[in-house]
């Protein structure tokens, strides 16, 4: 193995990261209700030696009649991801469970308690992917005809986590002794209220869930705003991002880095990890026939429904010409960084509508790689030696194929270099990742 230890995350999306991988006549269209699916996924994961799969989530479907929704699968439905993850610990042994649940529509009890819940369940391998939101639509489906702009919500987000990891520190690690000579169940001295009082929240606590595990769950963010980055330097254990270089992975990289240590934490600490799109074959031109055979399958209505989403839902794209200029659009309150990047390609590459809808229906805007298992592993291999990334969250464009292709090509090349293990060491995500337990502290002491 090398001095560094490259980190694999496994995205799991409904039926995958492509907007018309539902549509290939090889992709099962109706897993996203199938528990047995995600566990397929996630076992072929773990069978290859994952850190972790991840569920993302969100609190609404997007903007749009149900004529159009009716073309995509993509966040249409899939199960409750704190439900689906329970259900898949006892399932797999060894693989992390990750899970985005949102600090704008939530509350912190709430969170603390399903995480440490998922924590015991699984033996220590849970982790949070804290969110503040990005879909306006979500507001209208908790009360609220407007969504907080982009600096409250990450205000209410800092408030948010720190409560979160007060409440997960209500016990002492050794607190229950369930002395049944003494009659004494716990040590009343091992439990603390937690009295939190601030902006936003009030909640006095302690959380009815032992210590977890891992002391804490691991935090992921994803955020590469000002707001994000500095949330991510005081609160996260690993950084997912958009990224499409090395060049601007890095420089994302180095700035994460130095928040970090700015913020008083050491970067080493703190794991990056860029969303990767593969498509693999045994030769490049396979690669390439499997992208072109689901680029082929996008809708064009389905392709501008969905960028009039990502870029802020403020202007309707869908009057334009496909095969003209991308139209002004003004800032929106929601990824605000990763619209201004996408608009950005758009303008210096002079890509039309249509261009940048199928560069946004191959995965999101996540990196892409084409080509055979050598040319795919070399990417990985130049970026984590480059100081781009330390690791990836790999995006497979449909499931469960795409992942099993990842898992039986590159991941044994990954091996053969010497880059990933062979073999899990630890029992906990943490020590997946190298990611020191932290210690408790009480409560009662601020």
């Amino acid at each position: 193995m090398s001095a560094r230890s490259l980190s694999l995350a496994a995205i799991l999306s409904a039926t995958g990261s492509h907007i018309a991988g539902w549509r290939h006549p090889d992709c099962p269209a109706d897993g996203a209700f199938d528990i047995a699916r995600y566990v397929e996924e996630a076992q072929i994961a773990e069978a290859a030696k994952f850190d972790l799969v991840f569920l993302a989530d969100n609190y609404a479907l997007k903007q749009a009649s149900n004529e159009e929704l009716s073309r995509t699968s993509n966040s249409i439905a899939m199960l409750e991801p704190i439900t689906a993850l329970s259900a898949m610990a006892m399932v797999t042994r060894r693989i992390g469970l990750v899970a985005t649940m949102s600090t704008t529509y939530c509350e912190p009890f709430h969170v603390a308690r399903m995480f440490a819940s998922l924590d015991h369940i699984s033996g220590g391998r849970a982790g949070w992917n804290l969110v503040t939101s990005a879909n306006p639509a979500e507001a209208r489906n908790f009360n609220r005809d407007l969504q907080a702009d982009h600096d409250a919500r990450y205000a209410r987000g800092e408030e948010f986590v720190d409560v979160v990891r007060g409440l997960w520190d209500s016990w002492d690690d050794g607190a229950l002794i369930a002395d049944k000579a003494g009659g004494r169940y716990f040590r009343p001295e091992g439990l603390s209220a937690l009295n939190h009082k601030g902006a936003h929240f009030s909640v006095r606590g302690p959380l009815n869930a032992l210590r977890p595990v891992q002391g804490h769950p691991v935090i992921f963010q994803a955020g590469s705003s000002p707001a994000g980055i500095a949330l991510a330097a005081r609160s996260a254990d690993c950084v997912f991002t958009q990224q499409r270089s090395i060049p601007t992975a890095r420089a994302f990289y180095v700035k994460v880095k130095e928040a970090v240590a700015a913020a008083g934490r050491d970067p080493d600490t703190v794991r990056v990890l860029p969303g990767l799109v593969p498509f693999v074959g045994e030769t490049r031109a396979e690669a390439q026939a499997k992208f072109d055979a689901l680029q082929n399958l996008v809708d064009p209505a389905v392709g501008i429904q969905i960028l009039t989403a990502v870029l802020g839902g403020k202007v309707d794209l869908s009057g334009y010409d496909i095969n003209g200029a991308v139209p002004e659009i003004p800032p929106s309150d929601g990824m605000t960084t990763f619209q201004a990047n996408l608009l950005a390609e758009a303008r210096e590459e002079g890509l039309s509508l249509r261009e940048l809808y199928l560069r946004y229906a191959a995965g999101f805007g996540h990196w892409r790689a084409i080509g055979s298992v050598e040319d795919v592993a070399d990417l990985i291999e130049e970026a984590f030696h480059a100081g781009a990334a330390d690791g990836f969250a790999i995006s497979s464009p449909m499931l469960p194929g795409s992942l099993r292709d990842f898992a039986t090509m590159v991941v044994p090349e990954l091996q053969r270099r010497g880059l990933f293990r062979s073999e899990y060491e630890g029992e906990t995500l943490r020590d997946r990742l190298g990611l020191p337990r932290p210690a408790r502290r009480d409560p009662a002491l601020g």
